[in-house]
């Protein structure tokens, strides 16, 4: 669970939080990173969270049907954005291989761009990241399949 700080403007919602264009990017960002890793990536955004983060980050993870993958290889970025909320999880094939303190360093990153402001630039970075150790773990194949969607979900 991480406090980001003062830097969230408290009226904006989920869908505004970003415009088209920086959801964009961060669309492009999931594509560049699962270009080189049969790993999924998706991205979850919304206001509330009233329990821990990475509970619900879990929840929200199974509906959305991201355990389902072959090698059970999906990573979710769960934001909160009114109550400055954030986790990143990965499956169990993940978890095998990962060292323990990967999501966190990962998020630390994100965090110091988000006290910043920085939103886009936070999420582009941590996914680009997180693609990188995929990409050792998970490489890709010729014959892979994008087994999830890459859109932003929102809640």
């Amino acid at each position: 669970m991480s406090d980001f700080g003062r830097f969230f403007v408290l009226s904006m919602t989920t869908t505004t939080l970003f415009s088209e264009a920086q959801k964009e990017l961060i669309l492009d960002a999931i594509t560049q990173a699962e270009k080189h890793t049969s790993g999924e990536i998706r991205v979850h955004l919304e206001g509330k969270c009233k329990v821990d983060p990475v509970q619900r980050a879990f929840r929200v993870f199974k509906k959305l049907g991201m355990e389902k993958t072959k090698l059970r290889n999906g990573v979710l970025f769960y934001v909160a954005v009114a109550d400055k909320k954030l986790a990143i999880i990965g499956d169990k094939g993940i978890h095998e291989l990962v060292p323990e303190n990967f999501w966190q360093t990962v998020k630390d990153h994100m965090v110091n761009d988000f006290k910043q402001e920085n939103f886009t630039d936070g999420l582009v970075k941590g996914i680009l990241e997180a693609g990188q150790q995929l990409k050792v773990h998970f490489p890709y194949s010729k014959d892979d399949v994008n087994e999830l969607t890459n859109d932003i979900s929102f809640e």
